[in-house]
């Protein structure tokens, strides 16, 4: 098994094949941990169950994977502790515990005294206070200890035989590792925490004194009391945030200090002495009734299993797979447990035959759903070839065929040709159910040998963007967080950074385990998902109506690519380097010498050093900020900030496009291949990168000239489908504002419209400026701007915003009641969601900070909005994919940009598309306001607006 707790065997711990062990687990760590970890879980009567399913899940991992004869769970008992005596604001700034996880404190304690593991709990201490005085004890007493936390606090504990493993990110820290992840040794880490200080405890530190700045003091002068010794020595704004800091730190250091030789008598039975922290059996019967209380059907089932088929329940170590997943407790049928293989999570077979292919096509045939992943030599989709490729049909059971290990002393391989040709067949069957995550890039993989897939009925990657959009959505996190397991990693296998290896020459019993793993947690990530969609029927349908049918869009826009002008490129290229001369000339001339004008440091000392130009803001070490901006402010009233912003400005689409672009065109195709990240915004939107299309500036004309770069072949043109005013619109739906829809409705300019409504005007007497006031409240209401956002938007006083604001409200009373009705269900229920479904959940609406909170009440108002546009787009390019598929058009999508689709459209379809796409793009949806999509045609992008 490959163990998801390094520290077991990673690294060697001195005598610890001599010394038993004892395990500490952090519970006060694990309860916030496993609360933010897990889905919004109830249970039968609507209790929150989240938290104490994720801790049972993590204790049962640790059990299983951590040999130890002792244990205990030790969590922060409630009331002041002896901190707090010492300092009255120690933790004054926390927020209260969420109240559905303090619901969830007492069913944990049970459960844990029911799995079996000593539960402490000690009034007046922390929980990490306990923990010292345990580890201390045991290693006087011969004994290896582990420590289970996140919490970089405990550090400071670790010696020869006390080591710390955090199974979230999979880190082991003894000696060396604390010394290589902080830079101090473990004797040294109250040291560098009292430098530092503690935000979370509310216990000061030095100002703007970091991780690195404390390493590296503590590495001069060799601990904290020479540091403070040397303070007078030590120049520049942190020696003097230092030398403020003196009468403090000697009560920060006792603050951070965790205590070791806490008086533990009486709190747990049979203390004093270790032997009171041996692993009890579970109670098999407690345990059941909990479980049936509480609604997790699974380990329910399995512990029911087990007792009908023998006498005895087993232990529950045992009787719980690990990784049962937490929707599969609330519905799913079970999954079998991992085979009982040493050293492994499951059966991995490496395919070196035929007649090992042969006996998995059979399998593959007969399955109901297979989950496929490459392995390839590239993370290019257009470029990626076939390393080796993994099936699996069943939980903890895969095959890996690997074709191209080419390693010295690599076995003997099936050829790449054999092995597509035995699987073509399949892999073009549609009726061959197949599940992959992110299913995009295999299918460009598979496509650049030739072959078409057909049949994906699923991409984890897509099934967790839609129930969690908030959360990140590697294969890795999915099965950590909903598994409970943690497999090899690619850097487990190929290193990183100049020392990083070809996947083609990994150890081919390693790639198995490795690509075994991913295939075979793809699936049962899937089956973990599939009964939350059966209860989420409209999240279901913004699954299957939009995201999966979009990737299998994006595949083909991205497959087909841009055909770009690179020798217009390149002119753009040299007339900008050309600017950039002249602008820096003009600036050493202002400065009266010259200088760097890429150089932060050099461009601070010539504005504020020589020049004399007013500070706006510093950075994080006190100098004078030259951020975008401090400059723009500065360039208001001053000649240099300008010149450099605008020499910025060049650099950026210099180096981005202009000089880049042409770099990117795929030799074998002649054009560049964008990647549409489809499941990064939490809104729904598509992100481009390599190249980056969506970011190309249209304010300037430099920024315009690069998109006429991207030109029609040959006999065809650029056909640009843009929705309008699309957010706008969706504003009239959803609140229905009579006057706003009225204004749609009659096909006015809404900005002119606005601006006659808050003016009091006739349409025709609506002045540029007014408009251009209006248009700013309209879009600025749609982002939940407020007056001070508005006023510095349009340079004019707050109070003068204000009324603005007032007087649109007046007129569109609607608007503000979407608006307080908004930011009121999203804080009681924690996310908005689109008009197709679409949930977009919003963390801090509840529990973050004033600033935190009122952002994501801004995102709150524009999030439905956003999202909604987002779900239009994506179905208006399914509708002309479909159209130009069923009456077999030539012509082809070529890009998706923010509310645009640009395609390329032969000369003979051109009435066609422009006839077609506006109306194939407002027939996606029937709004309270028409849909219009404005269309443009030309030989280049930028001519097609």
């Amino acid at each position: 098994m490959q163990s998801s707790l390094p520290s077991v065997s990673t690294p060697a711990l001195p005598s610890a094949v001599e010394r038993p062990t004892l395990l500490l687990v952090d519970g006060s760590s694990y309860l916030y941990r496993a609360y933010h970890a897990m889905p919004d879980l109830r249970g039968p009567a609507g209790e929150p169950t989240g938290a104490i399913h994720g801790i049972v899940a993590m204790l049962q991992q640790l059990r299983q994977q951590i040999g130890a004869e002792h244990a205990a769970c030790v969590f922060d008992a409630s009331g002041p502790t002896f901190r707090d005596e010492w300092y009255a604001d120690y933790k004054a700034h926390r927020p209260p515990m969420p109240e559905d996880l303090r619901a969830q404190i007492a069913p944990i304690h049970e459960v844990v005294r029911l799995l079996g593991w000593p539960v402490l709990e000690v009034p007046g201490i922390e929980a990490d206070d306990a923990i010292g005085t345990l580890a201390r004890i045991a290693e006087a007493e011969g004994h290896r200890v582990v420590i289970s936390t996140g919490d970089k606090d405990l550090a400071q504990l670790v010696t020869d035989h006390v080591t710390l493993i955090n199974t979230m990110s999979r880190e082991s820290l003894d000696r060396a590792g604390v010394q290589a992840k902080f830079g101090v040794p473990p004797d040294r880490i109250v040291d560098y925490l009292t430098l530092m200080g503690d935000a979370v405890d509310n216990v000061p530190g030095v100002e703007k004194v970091g991780p690195k700045t404390a390493a590296k003091w503590i590495a001069e002068h060799g601990s904290l009391d020479a540091v403070m010794a040397a303070a007078g020595r030590i120049k520049g704004v942190a020696g003097e945030n230092l030398r403020r800091a003196l009468d403090w730190l000697p009560t920060g250091r006792r603050l951070v200090t965790v205590k070791t030789d806490c008086d533990l008598s009486g709190q747990v039975p049979g203390w004093p002495g270790l032997e009171a922290l041996k692993w009890g059996s579970a109670d098999a019967d407690g345990l059941l009734a909990f479980y049936t209380m509480h609604g997790f059907k699974t380990w329910r089932r399995e512990l029911e299993g087990q007792s009908s088929t023998s006498g005895e329940p087993k232990p529950v170590a045992q009787a719980l797979p690990p990784g049962a997943s937490a929707a599969a407790d609330a519905a799913a049928p079970s999954v079998p447990s991992p085979p009982s293989v040493p050293g492994r999570v499951g059966r991995y077979e490496t395919v070196l035959t035929v007649e090992q292919l042969d006996g998995w096509l059979t399998r593959i045939r007969a399955a109901a759903l297979t989950a496929v992943d490459t392995e390839t030599d590239s993370l290019e989709p257009m470029r990626a070839r076939i390393v080796g490729i993994s099936l699996a049909v069943q939980p903890y059971e895969a095959a890996y065929i690997p074709v191209g290990h080419d390693y010295p002393g690599a076995p003997e391989q099936l050829a790449l040709d054999v092995v597509l040709a035995a699987l073509r067949p399949w892999l073009e069957d549609a009726s061959a159910a197949k599940v992959g995550q992110n299913i995009k890039y295999d299918t460009h993989v598979f496509a650049n040998h030739g072959i078409p897939v057909r049949g994906y009925r699923h991409d984890t990657m897509l099934e967790s963007y839609v129930l969690e959009a908030h959360r990140p959505h590697g294969l890795a996190s999915l099965a950590e967080r909903h598994l409970g397991r943690i497999g090899l990693n690619y850097e487990d296998l190929c290193g990183k950074g100049a020392n990083q290896i070809p996947f083609s020459h990994v150890d081919i019993e390693r790639a198995t385990t490795y690509s075994g793993e991913d295939s075979e947690m793809t699936l049962q990530v899937h089956a973990h998902f599939a009964p939350e969609f059966a209860q989420e029927p409209r999240l279901q349908e913004v699954y299957e109506r939009i995201e999966l049918p979009t990737a299998a869009v994006l595949a083909r826009i991205e497959r087909h690519g841009v055909l770009i002008d690179a020798g217009a490129l390149a002119r753009q290229s040299q007339q900008l380097a050309q600017r950039m001369l002249q602008l820096e000339q003009e600036a050493y001339e202002i400065a009266g010498q010259p200088f760097n004008l890429g150089s932060p440091k050099q461009i601070g000392e010539i504005l504020f050093g020589k020049l004399g130009l007013p500070v706006k803001k510093r950075t994080a070490s006190g100098a004078p900020s030259t951020d975008e901006e401090v400059l723009q402010e500065l360039a208001a009233d001053y000649p240099l900030p300008a010149r450099i912003l605008e020499h910025r400005s060049l650099a950026k689409l210099k180096g981005t496009y202009t000089d880049k672009l042409p770099q990117m065109v795929n030799p074998s195709t002649g054009r560049i291949h964008t990647n549409y990240a489809q499941a990064v915004a939490v809104t729904g939107r598509l992100s481009s990168n390599e190249p980056n299309l969506q970011n190309i500036p249209i304010r300037t004309a430099e920024g315009r000239r690069v998109r006429e770069a991207f030109v029609a072949p040959a006999g065809h043109r650029l056909v640009s489908a843009d929705y309008s005013q699309i957010e706008l619109r969706l504003m009239a739906h959803i609140s229905g504002d009579a006057n706003l829809l009225s204004a749609f409705a009659n096909g006015l300019d809404v900005h002119r419209a606005t601006a006659a409504e808050v003016f009091g005007l006739p349409l025709e007497e609506v002045s540029a400026e007014q408009r251009r006031y209006a248009k700013t409240i309209n879009f600025g209401l749609i982002y939940g701007m407020g007056a001070f956002g508005l006023a510095t938007s349009l340079g004019i006083e707050q109070k003068a915003a204000r009324d603005y604001i007032d007087r649109y409200f007046a007129r569109y009373p609607d608007v503000k009641r979407y608006m307080d009705d908004t930011r009121a269900s999203a804080s009681a229920q924690g996310y908005v969601e689109t008009l197709f479904g679409r949930r977009i959940v919003l963390p801090e609406i509840r529990g973050g900070s004033g600033p935190r909170r009122a952002a994501a009440e801004r995102q709150a108002i524009n999030a439905p909005m956003q999202g909604t546009a987002a779900d239009l787009i994506k179905l208006a390019m399914i509708a002309v994919q479909r159209t130009i598929d069923e009456e077999g058009r030539a012509s082809r999508m070529i890009m998706q940009v923010h509310d645009e689709l640009v395609l390329e459209v032969p000369a003979a379809e051109l009435i066609w598309a422009t006839e077609a796409l506006p109306r194939l793009m407002a027939g996606v949806a029937a709004l309270k306001v028409p849909l219009v999509a404005e269309v443009g045609v030309g030989g280049n992008w930028e001519e097609a607006h």
